[in-house]
């Protein structure tokens, strides 16, 4: 089970948008066996990186060892909410590097005063540390954050089925660790009802990362910015006469 954190829905229609890191910690109490991890949260801006550690020390406890932190440098949509703008991807990765650092330190037992280029922490301590630590990964799009990864994370974590992504992680020093995919599914037993809701619900996926990160902060943004024209997508399983006849705007 995996849940990433953010603030506001990608859709207005998808409805919800909980707390991610109270749903981890109550699915690890009802559950004993199934992998839990946050897939991704961002810890540099709404989130600072020793709260990020915390969390994640406690539902790794409360689960038993079953949890992975998924990090990632975040998007606009969600980070603008505590009003300290969004900077260049550049600053953007930087600050993940130096959250990834202070989340390791602390994972470590010590009592952490860092005096960092983004970060200041003063004092910090986690009492119930992580037992075993969880392990990080980092979510990649591009050459920067795949070289980030592969030096610092533990496992990479790609949403799109791009081969030189992990290439150049594992040219970065990644080869050999964990990689986690993302595939959606949607699952109806009547096949225009699942088609319906997949275009409904995951359209948004569409637009990539590099364009996601950068939206501007509304809902309605995501929604005008991934419409598609004519009918929805056709699903891999469409039938060839399908494909011939779909319109060619979609």
């Amino acid at each position: 089970m995996v849940g990433a954190g953010p603030l506001l829905p990608w859709l207005a229609s998808q409805g919800h948008s909980p707390n991610a890191w109270a749903v981890l910690g109550a699915a690890a109490q009802a559950t004993s066996r199934i992998p839990l991890m946050t897939f991704v949260t961002c810890p540099t801006t709404r989130y600072h990186p020793v709260v990020v550690a915390q969390q994640a020390a406690t539902v790794q406890a409360l689960s038993q060892g079953r949890f992975r932190l998924g990090l990632g440098s975040g998007e606009n949509l969600n980070e603008h909410v505590v009003g300290e703008g969004w900077p260049a991807v550049d600053v953007r990765q930087e600050k993940l590097a130096e959250a990834v650092t202070i989340i390791r330190a602390l994972f470590e037992g010590r009592t952490l005063t860092h005096h960092g280029r983004h970060y200041v922490v003063a004092h910090a301590k986690l009492w119930d540390l992580p037992d075993p630590v969880p392990p990080i990964g980092i979510a990649v799009s591009g050459e920067r954050s795949c070289r980030l990864a592969g030096e610092l994370a533990d496992l990479v974590i790609a949403t799109e089925p791009r081969a030189e992504l992990l290439e150049c992680f594992d040219a970065h020093g990644g080869a050999g660790k964990p990689r986690i995919g993302q595939l959606a599914v949607c699952y109806d037993r009547d096949r225009d009802a699942a088609v319906a809701r997949a275009h409904d619900q995951f359209r948004w996926f569409s637009l990539g990362w590099p364009v996601l990160s950068e939206l501007p902060p509304a809902p309605k943004t995501v929604w005008v910015a991934s419409r598609y024209r004519g009918q929805p997508w056709q699903p891999v399983a469409a039938s060839r006469s399908a494909r011939r006849s779909a319109p060619s705007g979609t």
